[in-house]
């Protein structure tokens, strides 16, 4: 006997139009809290590997700053200084001939010897001898070699020499009276900028986040 398809049809439980597999729902309870845990754990090793490298780069990047500062920048502008304020000091040997043509006025008195006999006329003589007694008579005489006779000399004595010269010069020169002034002033011109910004950066963390003069409680916080 046939039986009617659609009885048979109709015969079977009808399932729900909402019905859905439970598959599904059982992936997304067990990966998405894995994901996220682990997407966390990631971003948190990520944060801290970024913090230690910024710690890390820092120091380096203070202690760079300080040996700009104090050894090239600060060094170059403070040698600058003390070259414009230095002196030229050393000792130089002179050894020369000096031409010397003048005339030498000469105003004395002296004694000159006789070196041969003398004779002289219309000398004036005194004498007195026993009951004798001649006074200035005229006549005359010989005065005879070696006698001494005291005179004054007055007369201008030219003088034709080359005078040789030994002697060393000590020399003291401050650069800042000189043309290397202008020069020294430039170059510390030039490197004061770059020395007076290096100079108002931190030199630490806690300069850093403190600030130059940092207070009590800051400086317990800040290591």
């Amino acid at each position: 006997m046939n039986q009617n398809p659609s009885s048979n049809q109709s015969s079977r439980p009808a399932r729900p139009a909402d019905a859905q597999p439970s598959r599904p729902s059982f992936l997304a309870d067990k990966i998405g809290p894995l994901f996220w845990t682990v997407a966390c754990f990631i971003s948190l090793v990520v944060n801290v590997v970024l913090i230690v490298a910024l710690v890390v780069m820092g120091n380096q990047l203070f202690a760079m700053k300080n040996s700009l500062t104090e050894e090239l920048v600060g060094g170059l502008y403070g040698n600058f200084v003390l070259m414009d304020e230095a002196h030229i000091r050393t000792t130089i040997p002179v050894s020369t001939q000096v031409p010397a043509r003048f005339d030498l006025p000469l105003e004395t008195d002296t004694v000159v010897t006789l070196t041969e006999d003398t004779y002289i006329q219309g000398a004036s003589v005194s004498l007195v001898t026993g009951g004798l007694a001649i006074n200035s008579a005229p006549t005359n005489i010989t005065l005879p070699a070696g006698t001494r006779l005291p005179v004054h000399l007055s007369l201008m004595v030219p003088v034709d020499q080359t005078i040789p010269v030994d002697l060393t010069v000590a020399v003291d020169i401050p650069l800042s009276q000189t043309e290397l002034h202008q020069p020294f002033v430039g170059l510390q011109e030039v490197v004061r900028p770059y020395y007076l910004l290096l100079n108002h950066l931190p030199n630490s963390w806690e300069e850093t986040l403190c600030g130059p003069a940092p207070s009590e409680f800051c400086q317990k916080v800040v290591p």
